[in-house]
């Protein structure tokens, strides 16, 4: 089948979406389909994939994102040729399916990636946060009414997506990872970054952005390191140029400062060798929905270190493939710190860590999506069948 993904940013952008399509496209490929990425961004890049189709779109400072309300004559064209389209960002992309596809009758599946209404409280701060939540709830569910399915990659998010006021089936469909560079990785020297062997490294890998709760997790780590005298973080990653600069600011501030290091963006083929150098993965974000970094960070083995919110306490179990704290300072600091003096517990989570990730697997999950799709496609056909079939019997009856 022909699939088309739309996006509103693609690479060279990089994110848990963009990483997502990515290898999820390889995959398809893989199987034998045709697939499509629909975006807007930069003409001249030049895509190391094949078939990314980008439009026009003004850009929004250094975010990575393009704004545009069309797409170009020949990608439209070519998006209208498709079988199934498959929608990642309700917004932009969301009313461009909508506009575009269904006066082809395309069917449209759109996956609900990100928390929007903590999004809308990070960014839209001046905005009370009764006005944002009414606006994503004026605008989720008929957007999701629209839809032929709906998907979301875990049950805390259905579960939000309900408190949207959504009243659409939902299918739960787990985001999956190509494991096997992660459960193959050979670490990186540790004294490449002068590292000891028995440094303990909490390692943190995402975008550095604003919803991601970085200055939480540096606060905590300060404190951490009070009490463990190994204990070093690493935060791989980049972000706007402005919050960059905070995140360095804020590190500067603290009394262990020389004990954390910013490594930048690092190309994605090098991510698991730095994982397998570490011992412990550690996110303070509640945005998440279905965390891929955290993932691929128990393929490699690592025991994970999170908040209790939709997607990281979906994916992770407490105490048993890492910690989970309440959204507060102290209790993730006495958790990361009870985690890097339990050398034990470290390694009993590590393998139960690998084992829990086989259920992401990339071959698992775009076989389930795979399902998902032949079903709506089947769903279609059939309403079209009866379609046709109606207009035939009128028109019978008309030149009887």
């Amino acid at each position: 089948m022909r699939i088309g993904m739309m996006v509103d940013s693609y690479k060279p952008y990089i994110s848990g979406i963009t990483n997502y399509i990515e290898v999820n496209k390889r995959f398809f490929e893989k199987a034998g389909h045709e697939v499509y990425v629909f975006t807007f961004g930069d003409l001249d890049y030049e895509d190391e994939e094949k078939n990314v189709i980008r439009s026009p779109g003004l850009p929004l400072a250094d975010s990575g994102f393009f704004l545009s309300m069309r797409y170009s004559r020949q990608a439209k064209k070519l998006l209208q040729t498709m079988d199934i389209v498959h929608v990642h960002h309700p917004f932009l992309s969301g009313r461009l399916a909508l506009r575009y596809c269904r006066q082809a009758n395309i069917p449209i599946v759109f996956t609900n990636h990100s928390r929007y209404d903590l999004y809308a409280q990070a960014y839209l701060s001046m905005m009370p946060e009764e006005v944002s939540l009414g606006m994503l709830q004026a605008y989720m569910p008929p957007f999701c009414r629209a839809m032929d399915l709906v998907i979301t990659p875990s049950a805390g998010m259905e579960k939000v997506l309900r408190e949207l006021k959504v009243e659409s089936h939902i299918e739960i469909v787990p985001n999956g990872v190509d494991l096997l560079s992660f459960q193959h990785a050979t670490p990186l020297p540790r004294e490449k970054f002068g590292y000891r062997p028995d440094d303990i490294l909490v390692v943190y890998a995402g975008r550095i952005a604003l919803e991601k709760n970085i200055p939480l997790l540096i606060d905590s780590f300060d404190g951490v390191a009070n009490a463990v005298p190994n204990v070093r973080l690493l935060l791989i990653g980049s972000g706007i140029q402005q919050f960059e600069d905070e995140i360095r600011t804020h590190i500067e501030k603290k009394s262990n400062r020389d004990r954390i290091r910013l490594a930048g963006r690092i190309p994605y083929d090098q991510l698991p060798a730095y994982l397998a150098m570490c011992d412990i993965f550690a996110t303070a974000s509640v945005t998440e929905v279905h965390p891929l970094s955290v993932i691929e960070a128990m393929g490699a083995g690592l025991p994970i270190m999170g908040m209790e919110s939709v997607g990281v306490g979906d994916t992770v179990e407490d105490g048993i493939t890492g910690y989970l704290a309440t959204n507060d300072l102290p209790s993730f600091t006495a958790k990361l710190t009870r985690l890097c003096l339990e050398p034990d517990i470290r390694r009993s989570m590590s393998h139960s860590a690998r084992k829990a990730s086989l259920t992401y697997k990339i071959e698992r999950t775009t076989k389930i999506m795979l399902g998902q799709y032949e079903r709506v496609l089947q769903g279609t056909t059939r309403r079209k069948d009866n379609l046709n079939s109606r207009l035939r019997g009128i028109l019978e009856k008309f030149l009887s």
